[in-house]
């Protein structure tokens, strides 16, 4: 299989011929294959449906400090939760915060309360700048990057490698900048890259210097027990911001969406004893207490982080063959040919495809041509423009394996027809 950059002219217009016929029959075949969106598969929402169960109308509905959960209360979350969750993010009870079932909703909510209040010890709200800015490590997740759109935020592309986003940048950035706020992180097993943050990654963003002393580092940990093909453990920032003498600066969010049940799980917030103060004061004006039949529906169902672990050892028995089947038709369809590459992820939902510059958006265009639907080219990156326009996200949990194997194949010809199509181009 020769590489496409050491074919003759004649040699690459015969394959681009032979692949333009394979995609008129794609295109009459009328297919519907989705990888899109980084959702759990029919199999994997199964394994949580016996918590549905666990509660009835003569469950015991309180919780173990007595609590009634039927009830109104409890902004912070109840104690049960708490004390699993707590665990979970490698926090102290005091240190964190139950809420409703969404993360991102969340995030966006204490993101709105920055910038029409400011955060704990702010100068003043942050819309009253001319302009904030939030540092983006990219290949990135595109809501982190909508919200910040959404709210008027600019953003600062930072590249993201297999150690984490590149700190000497970052480093000088922050530290003349009181505009720069915040800075967007999934420190294990990226969105969507699958890598995570090295430990000096780590320290280095608790210990750095910052214009802006009311800077926040948002620590999505969506991904803390996905694991797929390695098991990788990551410091916890909380605990390195406090050393540093930072313990403000760290905001970590996590869930149980992609653990359970994404339409109805439980989300957490994890800070300072302080900044717990303060946001459950901010929150309490929204709402007088979230769900907390939900917490103690998950808690009973989860019971301990033992039990989450051996739940998601069967979570990646089932992601795990539709991982294999991508990276087998990238890594013998493609990469010999030159026709792109792949981030071998270690875990999370996703895998990061990276072509010749200038050929994402054809290829995704052409893959929708052939009936396939993958994330739009350019949402790895701000304002869904990425400048080298290269990279795509591959999200091929939800997908069955047939489909998948299906999806995949045809991915592979466009990524192989639109690279023909350049080097042809070039050539001429």
């Amino acid at each position: 299989m020769k590489r496409y950059e050491s074919m003759t002219r004649e040699e690459l217009q015969s394959e681009f011929s032979s692949l333009a016929s394979i995609i008129n029959d794609y295109k009459d075949k009328k297919y519907n294959l989705v990888m899109a969106r980084g959702k759990p598969s029919e199999e994997q929402l199964a394994i949580s449906l016996p918590m549905l169960d666990v509660l009835t109308s003569k469950s015991n509905l309180y919780s173990e400090d007595g609590v009634d959960c039927k009830n109104y209360g409890e902004i912070a979350g109840i104690i049960d939760a708490k004390k699993l969750f707590s665990e979970y993010m490698e926090v102290e009870i005091e240190e964190i915060f139950i809420a409703g079932s969404s993360s991102l909703e969340l995030m966006s909510n204490i993101l709105a309360s920055s910038m029409l209040r400011g955060v704990l010890n702010s100068d003043q709200a942050w819309i009253k700048y001319p302009k904030i800015k939030f540092i983006c490590p990219v290949p990135g997740y595109d809501r982190h990057f909508k919200m910040c759109e959404y709210f008027g935020i600019e953003m600062l592309n930072v590249p993201l490698d297999h150690h984490g986003p590149n700190m000497d940048m970052i480093e000088r950035m922050v530290k003349n900048d009181d505009t720069i706020k915040g800075i967007w992180c999934v420190p294990k097993y990226s969105n969507p890259t699958g890598t995570s943050y090295a430990d000096e990654t780590v320290r280095r963003l608790a210990n750095m210097e910052t214009a802006a002393h009311d800077f926040r580092i948002f620590w999505d940990n969506a991904y803390a027990v996905h694991s797929i093909y390695r098991h990788v453990n990551i410091l916890n920032l909380l605990a390195e911001c406090k050393k540093s003498g930072n313990p403000n600066r760290a905001y970590m969010f996590g869930s149980t969406s992609k653990i359970t049940l994404p339409g109805a799980g439980v989300c957490f917030f994890a800070a300072s004893k302080e900044n717990i103060t303060f946001m459950a004061n901010e929150l309490g004006t929204q709402c007088a207490g979230w769900d907390k039949l939900n917490m103690l529906r998950h808690v009973r169902f989860l019971k301990n982080i033992a039990n989450i672990k051996d739940i998601m050892d069967k979570h990646a028995e089932i992601i795990r063959p539709r991982f294999d089947i991508v990276i087998k038709a990238l890594k013998e369809e493609l990469l010999p040919r030159g026709a792109g590459e792949y981030i071998h992820p270690d875990g999370g939902y996703f895998i990061t495809f990276k072509g010749k510059s200038g050929c994402a958006r054809k290829i995704v265009e052409l893959c929708k041509l052939m009936g396939v639907i993958v994330t739009s080219a350019g949402a790895t990156h701000p304002h869904g423009k990425d400048p080298d326009d290269s990279y795509i996200r591959l999200a091929p949990t939800s997908i069955s394996l047939t489909d998948l194997e299906k999806a995949i194949e045809i991915f592979c010809i466009a990524a192989r027809f639109v690279t023909l199509e350049k080097y042809l181009y070039h050539y001429i």
